[in-house]
């Protein structure tokens, strides 16, 4: 394998949806498991790797600047399969002290108390099964509207040239309590659609302003930490970047699992 780091890292989005994706056979484990050979016979290899995750909102933003960040089982009711399951990676508190450097104001601090929750581990474990390249997350500020999220993440784009991959994890539709077997809701179908053409119009505003895709967006966002990620990610786009999709298909009825690469 080459190690070698090339002059821009990916950023990419994953829809990761249940779990238990993590561990029984399904199209969405298989697509990151082709992610990742992909990465690699790319010699794609990133110095580290920073994960902004639904999964971990606070007052302010933070990022975890562990030597061994622990494997986070933020779920309950699933298998003892599931909760056994560890990804050991190193973290990278030099990287962490790198993020706390970029922003001049010093917005963003360190803390050792976090690890790898689930939006991380449980996509990564297919990507980067070795588990050698170091992990760090990214917590979402509770106080950001989304104009303020999408702006940091413009003022840490240039991280990806500093040999750092990027990984957003959420679900574009993430609607919990309408969960389904056998179909998949208009409005779901009507949100993604409008969200895939506003990724590849790379526009902004839409993708800011959701709620002009009316009553389709509050059923898909009733809650905003699944689809804060991929404004991290579609904030970090480079004007020479190519996108493509590598997931585009609904689970459970209200679960967008749309993915996609900027490379």
């Amino acid at each position: 394998m080459n190690h070698l780091t090339p002059l821009k890292q990916p950023a990419i989005f994953i829809g990761h949806g249940n779990p238990m994706n993590a561990i029984t056979p399904n199209p969405y484990k298989d697509a990151w498991v082709a992610l990742g050979l992909q990465l690699k016979n790319n010699a794609i290899l990133p110095r580290a790797i920073l994960c902004i995750s639904a999964h971990w909102q606070t007052q302010g933003t933070w990022v975890c600047a562990a030597n061994q960040p622990k494997t986070i089982h933020d779920f309950g009711g699933f298998p003892k399969t599931l909760f056994e399951q560890q990804y050991p990676a190193p973290g990278a508190p030099d990287i962490a002290q790198l993020i706390c450097d970029f922003i001049p104001d010093h917005r963003i601090k360190s803390t050792l108390d976090w690890g790898l929750d689930h939006g991380a581990w449980t996509v990564l474990q297919s990507i980067f099964p070795a588990a050698n390249i170091p992990v760090l997350q990214l917590s979402l500020d509770r106080q950001l509207d989304f104009k303020g999220h999408f702006a940091l993440a413009q003022q840490l784009s240039a991280l990806r040239e500093q040999g750092i991959l990027v990984m957003g994890s959420g679900n574009i539709v993430h609607n919990l309590g309408m969960l389904a077997q056998g179909h998949t809701y208009d409005w779901a179908i009507s949100f993604d659609e409008y969200i895939k053409n506003a990724l590849l119009a790379n526009d902004n505003g839409a993708l800011i302003n959701i709620a002009q895709a009316g009553a389709a967006a509050q059923l898909s966002v009733p809650s905003d930490e699944h689809y804060l990620p991929l404004l991290y990610i579609a904030a970090m786009r480079y004007a020479d970047d190519r996108m493509q999709f590598f997931t585009e298909s609904f689970d459970l009825a209200s679960l967008s699992m749309r993915s996609f690469i900027y490379q």
